[in-house]
């Protein structure tokens, strides 16, 4: 049986191969491969809301369709927009997802016909450029470059560009460059946005870490953005709740209904004891997001140090749980990089073109390890000279 065209569009995960790679190095040179590669949280969520989780799992009752969310958690989740960052949404503005990948996936659906305009940023996260793939809508890059601090040069998108577009993603805490939007950028976006008559999906995934003493934000926050867009928040960063799979799709209740009539024809709604134990994280969990902030602030800086030592200068994000990392001159590509680095030190890091052509010279470490794993890999470095004979 032949394929339908979409899947041409979908290709192994680079996580798998990665995977591969280490289980390969590992059996071949017995040595413990220090994995910096795949962001998977390791800071669990409080013991509140796995009780929580544990105790209504037990409850016969909560098996049952969720095909509409706990009117509990719509309103918890309207208080703490309401608190954190001084946005009021409406019921009818707010879907439960399961995960905010979900929606990252569906939007397209919405909005899309073969043809259409997709504008992602370039690096990207790899589900923004799968899904309009399987859409069939036409990908428009927008790159983030280092000397403008990583945010998209919305003066650049051409005049073609503009007209055909439908959508524009954007993410900001960014994955995988770390960097932060200012306000007059989120101002400017939402200018371009109404002008040019496209609908801005603001991934906010990471919004709670941030570093150097910034307030977290959200995209609704700014006058005009639920008139052009939503924004997508997850329980898996900031309330380690990854594997237990809740997002939320909030901002403009056009959209917000659209996607539900998709969601109803695709699920049952979240499973409820997931439900339940989101409304525990997010009335009871402002210490762990903080704990949580403050673990990989300080990564960021041990990393930052440990690994100068070794003579890999990192710049250090402004926020999320990555570090973007150049590359040095001497390597034409980060994928030969990543590859030395792995079999001259045993350790594992992420190739920027996974993220991208704009990743060619960078790859991206996740500081989801122990101190103690960051102090180990710079021993390594150091004892390899890795980076140190290259100044030589």
């Amino acid at each position: 049986m032949k394929l339908a065209r979409r899947m041409d569009y979908l290709h192994t995960s680079v996580f798998t191969d990665l995977r591969h790679d280490k289980e390969e190095m590992e059996k071949n040179s017995q040595t413990k491969v220090l994995d910096f590669s795949l962001g998977s949280p390791d800071i669990p969520p409080a013991s509140a809301v796995i009780e929580t989780l544990s105790t209504q799992a037990q409850d016969a009752a909560n098996y049952r369709y969720a095909v509409n969310p706990l009117p509990e958690l719509v309103q918890t989740i309207q208080e703490w927009y309401q608190t954190r960052y001084g946005v009021r949404l409406d019921a009818d503005e707010i879907c439960l997802l399961q995960g905010s990948q979900e929606a990252l996936v569906n939007l397209p659906l919405l909005y899309c016909n073969p043809g259409d305009g997709y504008l992602i940023p370039d690096p990207y996260y790899p589900a923004y450029l799968d899904a309009p793939s399987m859409a069939e809508a036409d990908i428009l890059f927008m790159p983030l470059k280092e000397e403008n601090d990583y945010l998209i040069d919305l003066d650049a998108i051409t005049e073609q560009e503009r007209k055909k577009a439908k959508i524009m993603l954007v993410n900001y805490p960014n994955n995988p460059t770390g960097a932060c939007a200012p306000d007059w950028f989120v101002e400017k976006l939402i200018r371009f946005a109404k002008a040019n008559d496209i609908l801005v999906v603001y991934d906010s995934a990471y919004s709670e870490l941030v570093f150097n003493g910034q307030k977290p934000k959200s995209f609704l926050s700014y006058a005009g953005a639920k008139e052009v867009g939503v924004e997508l928040n997850s329980f898996s960063k900031s309330y380690g709740m990854a594997g237990a799979r809740l997002g939320i799709l909030a901002g403009c209740p056009e959209v917000i209904e659209a996607y539900r009539k998709l969601k109803s024809n695709m699920d049952y709604g979240v499973f409820l004891p997931v439900q339940y134990a989101g409304i525990t994280a997010l009335k009871t969990g402002s210490n762990v997001v903080e704990q949580t902030r403050q673990t990989y602030e300080a990564r960021r800086r041990l990393i930052a140090s440990e690994f100068g030592k070794a003579g890999w200068d990192l710049h250090m994000p402004d926020g999320t749980m990555f570090v973007w990392a150049r590359i040095p001159d001497q390597w034409e590509n980060s994928f030969d990089f990543a590859r030395d680095l792995l079999h001259e030190t045993g350790i594992l890091v992420t190739p920027g073109t996974a993220f991208g052509p704009q990743g060619k010279k960078y790859v991206r470490l996740a500081l989801v390890v122990s101190s103690y794993t960051i102090r180990a890999a710079a021993k390594r470095l150091m004892d390899s000279r890795f980076f140190l004979q290259l100044n030589q």
